[in-house]
């Protein structure tokens, strides 16, 4: 099941742009990643604009292929840089479904699962 990273950074010092969108891409392809997105031309369709200068959505097969990337020396000095440099909010999104039958894919958990997610916070169904 797809696993997503994704991004939402506010660049604060620049300086390790360059070097990270030079380097990222290999390394995330060697843990089976791709990048579906990444870009700084942000438009807000609904509620308050994000305090962010980048978004990036990166795809993994599986969320045992991202945590090796994440977690991995090789990214290390990349993900320092990035730290250093910016407010960053990353994010996982896997495929789970837990709204159930979407139509763009096979169901994930059920309805019941969600229902009880539902009453779990409080809420009434």
């Amino acid at each position: 099941m797809a696993a997503h990273l994704t991004g939402q950074v506010k660049v604060i010092a620049p300086a390790w742009i360059l070097d990270y969108a030079t380097n990222v891409h290999e390394i995330v392809a060697k843990h089976g990643g791709k990048h579906l997105s990444r870009s700084g031309n942000i438009e807000t369709y609904a509620r308050d604009r994000l305090d962010a200068t980048i978004i990036t959505s990166v795809e993994f097969p599986d969320r045992a292929s991202l945590d090796p990337f994440a977690n991995s020396p090789e990214y290390a000095p990349f993900a320092e840089a990035r730290t250093a440099g910016s407010e960053s909010h990353l994010r996982v999104i896997d495929d789970a479904g837990i709204a159930g039958g979407i139509p763009y894919r096979p169901a994930g958990k059920s309805v019941r699962h969600v229902r009880q997610l539902v009453r779990q916070a409080g809420a009434k169904i």
